[in-house]
């Protein structure tokens, strides 16, 4: 049996063997002997080699106690982030086997974890280099539409060339999406956080999208309390309101409504986008914040599918949650939702 390879246990039975050993012996003597008060005697003999079994008992389970204390508290260090945590296995016995596993199970994941970050890394540069290269050709495409537009006037030609430089604007938004993303996926992100006044946020979110609700005309309304604060990287917040509202700009017709409030509780703050446009089908509402998702009900062009994923990344680095509300051809309504840990 395996049990035979501890030499702690080893010891423990050869102790209680010896101790009974002796014991037995001496009470066999006592009875051979019929000594006075020969029962006073065997009573004695059973009482003190009852002791000195439970006192043998006693010191090995307080050693077997004190080790696994031991891989307790490594265990603890590796949690905590020593990933150099080790318990000392160099024993044998199945209680050091249970360890050498768990020391085995640490490597794996420490290659594991080694191996998706360089991956991250990788997929971080290999995007941002492709991004930076694309940059330059969008920029210069974009100069000679200006161009085009500006020499001519065939009218098809500065149709053909509006609808290109919409094409570009589409292609640098993804790019610049791209990046932003990748940054977040690869923990290279320096959130620069201090106390922002939301309504202060919000006039800036408003004045970028005064001119797109004109052209489409459609109405947006921005409504809060204007004391309310938030915790927060101001241009990264900015970053995720401005995509959720921009994804209800994408859902909503000529004449529809979009509304942004903020509002605090006792426990959250909550920044609210609501507008009265397509909606939702039930079927994608728990797959939206997937990159590149597009739903097979959608009759959308302009939508990417990077948008929410990245607003969704940035609310959750910001410890924020994100909750869909929407019903089909009455509309949509987005709230995140920041704890107060003040307040808790």
């Amino acid at each position: 049996m395996r049990i035979w390879e501890n030499k702690n246990i080893r010891r423990l039975f050869l102790r209680v063997f010896l101790i009974m050993a002796v014991f037995c012996s001496a009470i066999f003597f006592t009875v051979c002997t019929q000594i006075k008060l020969m029962f006073f005697y065997i009573l004695v003999l059973f009482t003190v080699m009852a002791f000195l079994i439970f006192t043998a008992m006693y010191f090995y389970f307080k050693e077997q106690d004190r080790m696994i204390e031991q891989a307790a508290a490594k265990i603890k260090e590796y949690i905590s982030g020593d990933k150099t945590a080790r318990i000392d296995c160099e024993e044998e016995g199945e209680l050091y086997r249970l360890f050498y596993e768990v020391n085995l199970l640490v490597s794996i994941l420490n290659a594991y974890g080694e191996n998706e970050r360089n991956e991250k890394q990788f997929m971080k540069e290999t995007i941002s280099d492709i991004s930076h290269q694309l940059k330059t050709p969008i920029a210069a495409l974009n100069v000679y539409n200006g161009i085009i537009q500006e020499e001519t006037d065939d009218a098809d030609i500065k149709k053909f060339a509006s609808l290109s430089e919409q094409e570009l604007e589409r292609m640098e938004y993804l790019v610049k999406n791209l990046l932003k993303i990748t940054k977040l996926d690869a923990g290279t992100v320096v959130f620069d956080k201090k106390e922002e006044n939301i309504s202060d946020i919000m006039k800036e979110i408003k004045e970028h999208f005064i001119f797109q609700a004109e052209r489409e005309k459609k109405t947006v309304a921005f409504s809060g309390d204007n004391k309310i604060t938030l915790f927060c990287d101001k241009n990264w917040i900015k970053e995720a309101v401005i995509n959720i509202i921009k994804n209800a700009f994408d859902h909503t017709k000529a004449g529809d409504s979009i509304s942004v409030e903020w509002k605090s509780t006792v426990q959250m703050v909550q920044i609210i986008v609501k507008d009265n446009g397509s909606g939702i089908y039930p079927e994608d509402i728990y797959h939206i914040f997937k990159r590149f998702y597009r739903s097979r009900f959608s009759s959308d062009t302009q939508g990417i599918g990077l948008g929410l994923p990245l607003a969704k990344a940035i609310v959750e680095s910001h410890n924020g949650t994100i909750e869909v509300e929407s019903i089909i051809k009455k509309g949509t309504k987005f709230t995140i939702n920041f704890l107060i840990p003040t307040k808790l």
